[in-house]
């Protein structure tokens, strides 16, 4: 009887240690010969994406515990539509729209003390914390074409994902 079950354990290790040897290397294998389905673009030749200066040199001075909606200056958003086909500028100005709508709606019904600034005309975000350090961010760096830092004086300033505002919201003001 023992010996049943120990041939049974070994025929159970064996069949396991396969099974996660053919998972390993199933995962691994890399498909260099998968093309994308005629008329879309493959994945490695999509040209990397710049965002173009901003074409002023303003700062905003954040002190309080706010939310900074940015989006790029008239002039900055003309160079973004002519280096990107129309239809991902059209993609990308949807989503800014719709994902920044979102936001700040979330933000005045679930939050009201959190104050709303909006910026397409600085270059610069200046968070000004309550021990007087502060943390300057310089929106050309930012690949973004649009965006929100949270800002509580107590913290660094934090830029956060706009599908998911419900959950950085508690998770950055909480704690």
């Amino acid at each position: 009887m023992k010996q049943g079950i120990e041939n049974s354990k070994s025929r159970f290790a064996i069949a396991f240690l396969f099974l996660c040897i053919l998972y390993f290397v199933s995962c691994t294998e890399k498909n260099k010969n998968k093309t994308s389905p005629p008329g879309l673009p493959r994945k490695d030749t999509v040209p990397v994406y710049k965002k173009p200066p901003s074409s002023f040199q303003d700062t905003v001075y954040i002190e309080t515990s706010s939310a900074v909606f940015f989006n790029p200056d008239t002039l900055q958003l003309a160079r973004i539509k002519e280096s990107l086909s129309s239809m991902v500028f059209e993609s990308n100005q949807h989503d800014c729209f719709f994902q920044m709508r979102n936001a700040r709606m979330v933000i005045k019904q679930h939050w009201p003390a959190i104050r709303i600034v909006e910026t397409s005309k600085a270059r610069y975000l200046l968070f000004i914390k309550k021990d007087k350090t502060r943390t300057c961010i310089d929106l050309d760096s930012k690949g973004d074409m649009c965006g929100v830092f949270l800002f509580d004086p107590r913290k660094d300033p934090e830029l956060v994902d706009m599908m998911n505002i419900d959950t950085a919201l508690g998770f950055y003001f909480e704690k």
